[in-house]
């Protein structure tokens, strides 16, 4: 079964609430089997635009990251990142056929 994703990209502007979000989605992305992949790491655009900050976190499925997002724990979460950052995040399931040159 694929694997789910979270990808967000994000710019924060009040660095003291975000913070409050990072401390209250750690319960959503826990109870959903959540695992940073990238957090906000070292980034470059290469070709289009970005955000300042860019997240990848990966779930067990897609339908544990689409429940997570929808939870009420991340409702709770969310509302505290609201006016402290803008934020696109889109959920997306994991690919899990051939890979060029295999066999």
């Amino acid at each position: 079964m694929a694997k789910g994703y979270w990808i967000a990209s994000v710019d924060v502007s009040d660095a003291e609430a975000y913070a409050a979000y990072v401390r209250e989605n750690a319960v959503a992305f826990a109870k959903y089997g959540a695992r940073f992949l990238v957090r906000g790491g070292a980034a470059e655009a290469v070709e289009g635009g970005m955000r300042s900050r860019i997240v990848v976190l990966e779930f067990p499925d897609h339908a544990a990251a689409l429940a997570c997002y929808h939870s009420p724990e991340y409702a709770r979460a969310k509302a505290l990142r609201e006016g402290a950052s803008v934020a696109d995040v889109v959920v997306v399931e994991g690919y899990d056929g051939a890979q060029p040159g295999a066999a």
